[in-house]
């Protein structure tokens, strides 16, 4: 179960939602284990840029018209937009603690995500 700081993203609502601010879409489906995999990765985005930026899920298979317009044929894959323009993408699972990582810095490069302060565990691990 996803966070409840985590919304949930249609095919209705999709638009409306990225239109403002920074947004990170997690594409994803029940059946795909490395999207299952990745789900403690997103709550903790989530968790992190609460108040500073929007994170979502969508589900492929219940919603296909986004993920066809976005051209996604792979999943998990992570969008991130700023004010309703796509800054960035990463499809697959990375090794455990990469996926965060390097979410921060696809965005930081567009500057579009709200940079968080490196905590100090953040800092071990990218030595």
């Amino acid at each position: 179960m996803a966070s409840e700081k985590i919304k949930t993203f249609t095919d209705s609502n999709f638009d409306t939602e990225i239109k403002n601010g920074v947004t990170l879409v997690d594409f994803w489906a029940e059946w795909c284990g490395p999207c299952r995999r990745l789900a403690p990765t997103v709550d903790a985005i989530a968790a992190e840029y609460d108040g500073r930026a929007t994170v979502a899920k969508m589900n492929v298979d219940e919603n296909p018209n986004v993920p066809g317009r976005f051209m996604i044929r792979g999943i998990p894959t992570l969008l991130i937009f700023k004010n309703g323009e796509l800054a960035d993408q990463i499809v697959g699972l990375r090794a455990e603690g990469r996926d965060r990582e390097e979410a921060r810095s696809a965005a930081r490069n567009r500057h579009a995500w709200p940079i968080a302060k490196s905590s100090s565990s953040d800092r071990a691990q990218q030595a």
